[in-house]
């Protein structure tokens, strides 16, 4: 497999990075929480879909083993969004974070 095919292309890269510009720390987490989440999701549907096309086929259990994966991330990321839309609340609130 090439180096190059699990790589994020230099656009997307820098859009990442770019992500938290002009944004609190709050803001900015919430801001890659909701990005790592949607990603997450749509990993999760592609791995899904796949790992019910290829039910009974060779790649099917690399596929199954994504799709449980990525339900994983699915739910970790959603903890995280949610977490880093109570600091944002918390910050506009003026409580401590």
């Amino acid at each position: 497999m090439s180096e190059s095919i699990g790589r994020l292309p230099p656009e997307i890269e820098a859009a990442i990075k770019g992500a938290d510009e002009g944004l609190t720390p709050a803001e900015a987490a919430l801001r890659l929480a909701a990005i790592a989440n949607r990603a997450t999701a749509v990993l999760h549907q592609l791995a899904r879909t796949q790992a019910n096309q290829t039910k009974g086929q060779p790649g099917w259990g690399r596929w199954a083993s994504l799709m449980n994966t990525s339900r994983d991330a699915v739910l970790r990321t959603a903890t995280c969004r949610q977490t880093a839309s109570q600091l944002v609340k918390a910050s506009q609130e003026g409580t401590p974070e």
